[in-house]
């Protein structure tokens, strides 16, 4: 029990963290195609981008989609609250910002006391406080702890003299108290655990070409428990992904120096972001399924070709791979660890070859954006290894698939065309809302359903209820079970649309 527990924790967690991550990768769009729009050999070319007009509108959301970088600790506060909160989440959002804010203020109360002296730690202005600097992991641990009182807390009841103060009210009360604690704390302990996570990230710098490649190792391996999440997150906003300037995590730096600084300034931080995806996700994955359609038997190859076009599609244009991974990932696990090794050398190979392509995807679109359109990305690398790389999986999966005699599995069932039946998009989505829920068997089974980018991610009562073959009819491309109450219902691009109509059905 205390296992599933623990694996609970950290599913929800990388779940949490992916909110404001996703929201990065987003914002870091615009903003590399509007710093590409104006740099000066980008406005010659193009005359008319210097247009009053025109200009105000790139400045801006280049300036817009900048800041956002500036708030991961309080994004992390308010989504970690959020996503791991039971109930009310609205609430426990609300309670990790003010959580967040009273934390800055005592810590910095704290240091201006004159207690000790704390002029070696970073001190800067956070929210318009001149406070201690953590980073991402001040937003981390108030995020955690204010769940925690939440979930304790928010349905507590007092005398009825006390009555107002109770329940929902009561969270932000504790919160409050609890971040004073910690930020009064903080100052004294924080010395010590930055000096380790430092220490862990120059022991990282210094393994070289052999961390980088356990990094991408680790990464692709993790796929199946959705912990992924939490090594990226890690790597992306702390310490341990390095430090320039004050800024901490691979993530963070690139984003608020690229344009500012030499390319070549970025390439320590830049080999645990995109650019060590791009070529198993735009190459080798894509020959892996051309590969799996090819050893199909004849009588599938129509649906498995469907199925695999849309996986392709969405690895390589948008750089998210489950539903290509889930396809092979259980019926040929060999092929899983092979690929996992292919993603570490991947990473390490973009290292050593000096590529500099930024930000967390890796599609054709941050294959553009920040690598294409960026002087010095050295880009045409992942061309050259990707050619090798398609080659490489098409033949191992095409000699594994052909020797073992295996196929992967569709579904049977033949999709109901709206014209034909009469029947609206909102019914089908709802009709498709009822499969699911059904195969998690059933309404009074669930406890909490979420999402994100690509799965649907359920609490449930009694694993045991759950149908896979219903949930496979409904267009899931593979099932895992972290813990013995928690299941992830791998879905690919399309997971919003079906979480938000098996939420609603659930409302009905």
């Amino acid at each position: 029990m205390k296992k599933n527990k623990i694996m609970d924790f950290f599913s929800a967690l990388g779940r949490s963290l992916m909110m404001p991550i996703a929201t990065l990768a987003a914002c870091g769009i615009v903003l590399g195609l509007t710093a590409a729009l104006l740099k000066p050999q980008v406005v010659q070319a193009l005359p008319f981008l210097q247009v009053t007009g025109i200009n105000f509108l790139i400045t801006t959301l280049n300036k817009a989609s900048g800041v956002v970088f500036t708030l991961i600790p309080v994004l992390f506060a308010i989504s970690i609250a959020f996503g791991l909160a039971n109930e009310d989440k609205e609430v426990a959002a609300f309670a990790g910002f003010i959580g967040y804010y009273t934390f800055l203020a005592t810590s910095a109360c704290m240091i201006n006391a004159g207690f000790l002296d704390f002029s070696s730690m970073k001190i800067s202005s956070i929210l318009g406080v001149e406070t201690l600097d953590m980073g991402a992991v001040a937003g981390m641990i108030i995020g955690i702890l204010t769940a925690v009182l939440h979930n304790k807390y928010h349905k507590i009841e007092f005398p009825v003299a006390f009555s107002f103060y109770g329940g929902k009210r009561f969270v932000a009360l504790a919160v409050i108290l609890a971040s004073t604690v910690a930020g009064v704390v903080s100052p004294i302990i924080w010395g010590p655990v930055s000096a380790v996570i430092n220490a862990i990230g120059n022991m990282i710098a210094q393994a070289g070409a052999l961390g980088v490649f356990i990094f991408g190792f680790l990464e692709r391996l993790l796929i199946p428990t959705g912990l992924h999440h939490v090594l990226n997150g890690i790597f992306r906003t702390t310490a341990i992904g390095g430090v320039y300037e004050g800024v901490e995590g691979c993530l963070n730096i690139f984003l608020q120096f690229v344009g500012k600084v030499d390319m070549a300034t970025l390439e320590p931080f830049t080999k645990f972001l995109g650019q060590g995806k791009m070529p198993f996700m735009m190459f080798g994955l894509p020959a892996a399924a051309y590969a799996i359609y090819k050893t199909s038997p004849e009588e599938k190859k129509p649906k498995v070709k469907a199925l695999l076009l849309a996986g392709v599609a969405a690895s390589m244009v948008s750089g998210i791979t489950e539903p290509l991974e889930f396809s092979f990932m259980f019926i040929a696990p060999p092929l899983f660890l092979f690929h996992s090794v292919m993603g570490g050398l991947s990473f390490m190979l973009m290292s050593v070859l000096g590529v500099v392509i930024g930000n967390t995807g890796g599609g054709l679109i941050d294959y553009l954006i920040w690598g294409v359109f960026q002087q010095g990305s050295r880009w045409y690398w992942v061309i050259i290894v990707g050619v090798f790389y398609a080659v490489i999986y098409y033949v191992v999966f095409y000699q594994y698939f052909s020797r073992k005699n295996i196929s992967i599995d569709v579904s049977d069932e033949e999709d109901e065309e709206t014209e034909n039946t009469g029947t609206s998009l909102d019914d089908k989505k709802m009709k498709k809302a009822s499969m699911v829920v059904e195969g998690l068997g059933g309404i009074d089974n669930i406890l909490t359903v979420n999402n994100c980018i690509s799965r649907l991610r359920v609490d449930l009562k009694d694993m045991s209820l759950v149908n896979e073959e219903i949930l496979k009819k409904t267009g899931s491309m593979g099932i895992v079970k972290p813990s013995e109450t928690h299941i992830h219902v791998i879905y690919g691009p399309q997971v919003q649309s079906v979480a938000d109509a098996v939420k609603a059905f659930l409302k009905l």
